[in-house]
């Protein structure tokens, strides 16, 4: 990727204007392979994430991607180049098929067969009933869904956070093989043990700033004990 895949914030404030989640936030966001957003409850990763495609803009500051600022973008265009996955998949009531229509109204039954491969769902859920989907594979069928977009980055929002241990691997390789194959990734995680197993960068974010950012040596070897522990630092 270019650089200017990279998104840009600059000073960037979001949330209740009277009481910002986010605060003066300057950072660049690497838009390639995983980079996953870490810190403690309530420091703003969520919000930050959320800020990239336009669910949420910030109340001050300007959020640059591919050399554009981010209100120059058509949210729908945006959104198809910068899809999004939560922690709770929102399922549609009717057909997996009906569900990945949703993202890409014309897609053909071939094309939909295809994108369930690849995210290592068998092609003979395509008729079946959405609703009756485990979690984990509900959680497939959205990143399915995204990726009908064909899109540059895909942003997790803890995506494995309500799903069993099977579940959870089965996600984090999908996330991986994204990652591997050019989709840039960019994931909140609370768990440490998955950050590591996953992060090609970090993010640290505490009290609505940014702490660390880096790879996982160059944090592990921080002198700041909230960096240590949002990333799992072995002890020295």
């Amino acid at each position: 990727m270019s650089s200017a895949d990279v998104f840009e914030l600059v000073g960037v404030a979001a949330g209740p204007a009277e009481d910002p989640i986010l605060r003066g936030v300057d950072l660049t966001v690497a838009a390639n392979g995983v980079t996953v957003l870490a810190g403690p409850s309530g420091a703003g990763k969520s919000t930050l994430l959320r800020l990239l495609n336009r669910l949420d803009d910030p109340v001050a500051g300007e959020i640059r991607w591919r050399g554009r600022a981010l209100t120059e973008w058509e949210p729908t265009d945006l959104r198809r180049q910068v899809a999004m996955v939560f922690q709770r998949a929102p399922v549609f009531p009717g057909s997996v098929l009906d569900n990945l229509r949703v993202a890409s109204p014309d897609v053909s039954e071939s094309r939909a067969e295809h994108v369930l491969d690849h995210v290592g769902l068998p092609t003979d859920l395509l008729d079946h009933d959405a609703t009756t989907l485990s979690g984990g594979e509900a959680q497939r069928m959205c990143v399915a869904r995204a990726l009908l977009t064909e899109p540059a980055v895909l942003l997790a929002d803890e995506p494995t956070a309500a799903l069993d241990r099977a579940a959870r691997a089965t996600v984090e390789e999908l996330g991986r093989s994204l990652a591997d194959s050019g989709v840039a990734v960019i994931w909140v995680s609370h768990d440490t043990d998955q950050l590591r197993r996953l992060a090609d960068h970090v993010i640290v974010l505490a009290g609505g700033s940014v702490l660390a950012t880096g790879h996982l040596d160059e944090l592990d070897a921080s002198d700041d004990p909230l960096v240590r522990q949002s990333v799992g630092a072995p002890s020295p």
